[in-house]
Parts: C-alpha cells; structure tokens; sequence
C-alpha cells in the first residue's frame, strides 16, 4: 500500500510552531509516563491515575467530567464554531509480574504497564495542554477520553453511557505505541488495522474411567486434540487465503493422574479475524467453529459447551480520517529520519466501538529499539517502550487534531 503524502506546514499557515512546544514539554511528558508506569492500575480501578487526569485537565480549563466511574472526559471548546472531534486514550495496566528492572518499574505486585497505556494517557495530557494553549485558533472543539479498562471492552460502555454526545462527535481518533515498528515511524493505514477479537470457553463432557479399560470410557481428550487440530481448517480450508485468520488456544485443563480418563476438558482461546466476522454473508467463522466442533464431538460421543465470552469487532479505518492523519504525519516527520509505513496487526482493540459510530482512524507510532530492550512483545513482562517515541505521538495528535477541524489538507488517494 502507497499514500500520496507531503509536508503542508507553509500551505496550512500552522498558527503555532508545535515541534518547538512538543519539545519544550517532553520532560513533563517523561515524568507523567514515568510516574504512571511506576503505579500502574488495572481496568476499572485506575483511580489514582484517572485523579491526576481530572485535576490537570481542569487546572487547564477544561470542562470535566467522569463515566464509568474512572473514566475522565476534558472538553475543550475552540473559539470559533465547528466540528467536534474526539481523541481517546487508554489507562488501564494488566495483571503482569514486571520483568524489566527500570529504575521507575511497576511498585504494585504482579501489575504493569506492558501495554503502552501509561505512553497514551501522558502523550494525550501534554496534546491536551498544546491544544488548549492555543485554542482561539481552533474551529471547532475536541473532547478528550481517557477511557478505563480498555483491555476488557469498556469502550462499549462509554458509547452506551452518550460518550459521543454533547457535544456531538463528527469524528474519533486515537494511538498505540506498538514495538512491532521501530522508533518513531508512523501508520495510518485505510481499512482493517486491528482484527476482530472472540475469546471462547469449551468445555468437552466424557465419561471418566480407567486407563486400562478405555472402551468403558468416553474420552474427551482425544476429542479435544481433533478439535484443536481440526478448526485450523476454517483458515486453510474454508475461507479465502487474503482473509486472515487467526485461531489459537491458550488454555487446555483436564485430569488429574496418569492412569485416570477425566470427565471433562476446558478449552480456552482466542478467534481473531482482519474483518467483521457477523457482517459475512453466509456461514460466518464462529458458526464454522462450532460446527466442527458439534461434528468432532458426535464422532466422539462427547457432549459440548461453547460460551464466547467475549467479543470486540475488527477496527476498520475511514479513508478520509486516515487521509487526515497521514498528512498530518507528513508535517511531523519532515526534516527528520523517520517514515509512514503500512502496518497491521492482528491484536484487539476496542477502539472499534467509538470508530463503529462516527468515522475514526486508529494509527501507531512506533517505540521499538533493540539496544535499549524495547523490541519485546506487549503483554510482555519486559514490556518497555522507547521514550523518544512519546514526543512523536504527542506532536500527531495535536497536529492531526488541527488539520481536521481546521480544514488544513485535502484528502489523499489510497
């Protein structure tokens, strides 16, 4: 995929010199990363990090507001009228033991930041504080969200709870810092950026027994590895080789001893998928897995339970946001070595449901650096991100946030 891009700071007539700013600001940012890695929060008790948030948005003007209880919103209304465009961050941490040995690391046993949440919510406090700094030149308002327990959905809620209202929402956009690109390299790709995420609960019922005498029993074991092996068909087999899919099982528990059948095997996984898998005409891909595991299972004489427990669709990119987004980028890396690159990943990411109601663009900075150990996976528990990557995101959100409302570019060809 190639963009059509080019720096348009001089045709734009930027008010303000943001890089100047954004750099002037980076040792706040640091700290506000540092300081929020160090007590990290998991999903729906980020209370000291959602305290400090409401108390700097309001010490900046802001109109604040909560939902979901840890949730923050700041509203910053341009001086002149305008669309509303909406900027959100994650704040959540996972249950993860930190491996790292920063000297700022997680103080909170067997919690941390190995998802670049910490990153997001400074990136977005300091754009936050750029902005509001210059707001008589805004056409329009911005209204930041930074949202709890992203890692479990909870942007659902936020739509429920009329996060999109007052104001009205006209578009959404939003980051993540991603190891899989390198140091500050930029993507906003059109379309599918983020599969769709089905976390799945099966449980295979036998008829426990004796290994010397297995024709008494019914063993769910052997059906259970038919079905891990089987459902992989639905990728080779069934669906086009250009849709990708991704089925995989994390969990598989069953049995006690060695010379036991077990009544039962508990399965648990992840289907992913790069496009809305209830959109698809016909048999759609979680009907194809439960098809073949209804047919395994007869085969087997074994009874079945399947509970998805959890669903996120794919995040789908709007075209004239993105278009946004990467002139945008192409201002902020003028003059310098870094790079916009296509960039897709088959993680999650409830962003979707906000980019489900209005258009959204979702895009990536990259924070990978392999001599300062911050190439390691997310949900890693060496997790880091370079730092030298924040003063990029912040310098995108403000810069894309001023050519949207503001009118500064035209749309690119894809």
């Amino acid at each position: 995929m190639t963009h059509s891009l080019s720096p348009i700071s001089e045709a734009s007539n930027m008010p303000f010199d943001i890089k100047t700013r954004v750099k002037e600001l980076e040792e706040e940012l640091i700290e506000l990363r540092r300081d929020f890695h160090m007590h990290p929060e998991l999903g729906m008790a980020e209370h000291r990090t959602a305290g400090i948030v409401e108390r700097y948005l309001k010490k900046l003007g802001l109109e604040v507001s909560r939902m979901c209880g840890t949730g923050v919103i700041g509203l910053l209304r341009g001086r002149q009228p305008g669309k509303t465009l909406m900027m959100r961050a994650d704040m959540d941490a996972l249950p993860i033991e930190e491996m790292t040995g920063l000297d700022f690391k997680s103080k909170t046993p067997g919690v941390m930041h190995a998802c670049g949440h910490d990153g997001h919510t400074s990136m977005m406090m300091i754009a936050a504080k750029i902005l509001t700094e210059n707001k008589n030149n805004l056409k329009g308002d911005i209204k930041f969200v930074f949202q709890p327990n992203e890692e479990n959905g909870c942007a659902l809620d936020m739509v429920q709870d009329g996060v999109m209202q007052n104001p009205t929402v006209d578009a959404v956009i939003g980051t993540h810092l991603m190891t899989g690109l390198p140091t500050g390299a930029i993507s906003a790709d059109d379309g599918p950026v983020m599969a769709e995420a089905n976390v799945f609960r099966l449980t295979l019922q036998g008829l426990g027994g004796h290994t010397a005498v297995p024709e008494d029993s019914i063993d769910p074991i052997l059906a259970a590895a038919s079905v891990v092996q089987q459902v992989q068909a639905i990728q080779t087999r069934e669906l086009s080789p250009h849709k990708s899919v991704a089925i995989v099982f994390g969990s598989i528990h069953a049995g006690t001893v060695a010379n036991i059948i077990p009544e039962k095997v508990e399965l648990h996984g992840t289907l992913r998928c790069l496009f809305n898998s209830r959109e698809e005409p016909g048999e759609n891909v979680l009907d194809r897995f439960e098809r073949i595991v209804s047919n395994i299972c007869a085969a087997h004489r074994v009874g079945y339970e399947l509970e998805w427990t959890f669903h996120d669709p794919a995040v789908v990119n709007d075209p004239a946001v993105s278009a946004v987004v990467r002139n945008a980028a192409a201002d902020v890396i003028a003059g310098t070595s870094q790079k916009i690159v296509p960039y897709v990943t088959m993680i999650g990411e409830d962003f979707c449901r906000f980019s489900q109601e209005v258009p959204g663009t979702f895009y990536f900075v990259g924070v990978a650096n392999k001599e300062k150990k911050t190439d390691f996976p997310h949900h890693h528990p060496s997790f880091d991100i370079d730092e030298d990557g924040l003063a990029t995101g912040v310098e995108l959100h403000v810069t894309s946030a001023i050519h949207y409302l503001n009118g500064c570019v035209q749309n690119t060809p894809n």
